[in-house]
């Protein structure tokens, strides 16, 4: 019996199915109902406004809300008076594209709205380009050749595309990067934005403009929401998701990306060694540790280790944060450093959610507050530890390296009450010249003097989505 062939009208009509706006100049249904993320504010510049001459390259973990992000540019695009049948979007996963050119399909597009001499213009959408083999290389073709045509695509496995913009890219590719949700904009896809007020402040020379809330146990008990399901738009919208997390998050992103997107992508061989380790890490999200330490207890080598962690971070499930001395100083050898998950829901997914007060709540407020860091790929803190103490956030000044700011992490109001036991931080101060540090509570705001330093206390929620929104703006 013959095998069937797929025939070029069944190509067009699929590329019809996936372009509605071509008819009514409208997007489906489904995607005009959800909320932008605010991050689209950064992203559509750089499809609408940047030179022609690049292609944008759209990544970020799984279920993150990039093709989400992509309909509401198509839709903006037309809104501004872009031609509907001049915008194409495909998705590359989809079965009856196998083994097609991206090149060939943006011909395919034209022929479908008749316009196969026109060559100007365009806005080509390539979703889940990581499906098509040597993808890197036929964009940078299709962006030498196509001088008027505006090329983005994205992808999910997030390791890959990083790797091969850098290399093939230079010139020609402007990468974007989707995180997960930061607590700023689980507010704002919540519709809680009422429970945010601002104020001004003097802060040294400077006056600066503050976020307080309404009703703080009304914001913490959505920053516990957060820390569980608050990394991804659709578990913090749903309350079936929310129902069982483990479900959802673990096999649509964890697994998606540990037994399929690195092994594939990166020849990975023992899976289930990899899986191990991720799971110790999340496990203990915000620990110190060390190569030695991982190699021991797991029983693999340093080297495999370090390979293993390069590709978690990769692929945006954890992130390292290095160790800076007692006077500021960063050590020639990382031999020790701590790995937070990129953000706090997916330790709820691998096991379970957790509450206030639960025992591990501190190292969870901890990765959240850090994950808003992690937002500003720009520059990371870093955490402070010497003999006999700790700071847990330290930024350092851009020019000379040295100690600017201080944080301590706390879900506690104890150290409002006792602010003599924050000794660690007093000792940092003293060693750093600093005269100022945030020290993070459960629900006090205020500001205390104490041994001629001035402890700015405010509730960690808070704080965690300061840091979330001043990254944005």
């Amino acid at each position: 019996m013959p095998l069937f062939k797929i025939t070029e009208e069944q190509i067009l009509n699929r590329i019809k199915f996936e372009n509605p706006w071509w008819v009514d100049s409208q997007i489906d249904n489904f995607y005009q109902s959800m909320k932008r993320r605010l991050y689209f504010s950064k992203f559509f510049p750089l499809v609408r406004n940047s030179p022609v001459k690049r292609a944008t390259v759209l990544m970020g973990p799984r279920r993150v809300g990039k093709t989400v992000m992509i309909f509401h540019t198509i839709q903006k695009l037309i809104d501004v008076g872009i031609d509907p049948q001049k915008i194409f979007y495909l998705s590359i996963e989809t079965p009856i594209f196998t083994g097609i050119g991206i090149e060939d399909l943006f011909n395919f597009c034209r022929k479908a709205v008749g316009k196969e001499n026109d060559l100007d213009g365009y806005y080509v959408f390539f979703d889940e380009v990581q499906y098509l083999r040597n993808w890197e290389v036929h964009l940078k073709s299709l962006v030498d050749s196509y001088h008027q045509v505006k090329f983005v695509v994205s992808g999910s496995a997030a390791a890959a595309l990083k790797l091969k913009s850098n290399e093939s890219g230079a010139g020609r590719f402007t990468d974007f990067t989707l995180p997960p949700l930061t607590f700023h904009e689980y507010i704002h896809l919540k519709d809680l934005e009422h429970l945010i007020v601002s104020r001004e402040k003097k802060w040294s020379h400077w006056t600066v403009t503050v976020f307080d809330t309404i009703n703080i146990e009304v914001l913490n008990n959505h920053f516990i929401d957060y820390i569980n399901f608050g990394g991804y738009p659709e578990v913090s919208l749903s309350k079936e998701v929310q129902a069982n997390p483990g479900r959802y998050i673990k096999s649509d992103i964890i697994d998606k990306v540990l037994l399929r997107d690195l092994p594939s992508l990166y020849g990975i061989q023992d899976v289930q060694e990899l899986n191990s380790l991720f799971t110790t890490i999340a496990f203990n999200s915000g620990n110190e540790f060390s190569y030695d330490k991982l190699s021991k207890s797991s029983g693999v080598s340093k080297n495999t280790i370090k390979k293993y962690i390069s590709y978690l971070e990769a692929a945006f499930l954890i992130r390292i944060v290095n160790r800076i001395d007692l006077s500021g100083k960063k050590f020639k050898r990382a031999n020790f450093f701590k790995i937070y998950l990129t953000n706090p829901s997916l330790r709820s997914a691998l096991f379970s959610p957790i509450n206030s007060n639960a025992q591990v709540i501190g190292n969870m407020v901890e990765t959240a507050i850090y994950s808003q860091w992690f937002h500003r790929y720009w520059r990371t803190p870093f955490y402070a530890r010497w003999k006999n103490g700790e700071v847990d956030i330290v930024g350092l000044t851009a020019d000379k390296l040295k100690p600017a700011w201080a944080v301590e992490i706390k879900w506690s109001n104890r150290y409002f009450e006792r602010p003599e036991e924050l000794k660690s931080l007093s000792n940092f101060l003293i060693s750093n010249n600093l005269k100022k540090a945030v020290i993070t509570t459960i629900d006090i705001t205020n500001e205390l003097q104490f041994d001629n330093y001035t402890y700015d206390y405010m509730p960690a929620s808070l704080y965690c989505y300061t840091v979330g929104r001043r990254t944005l703006e």
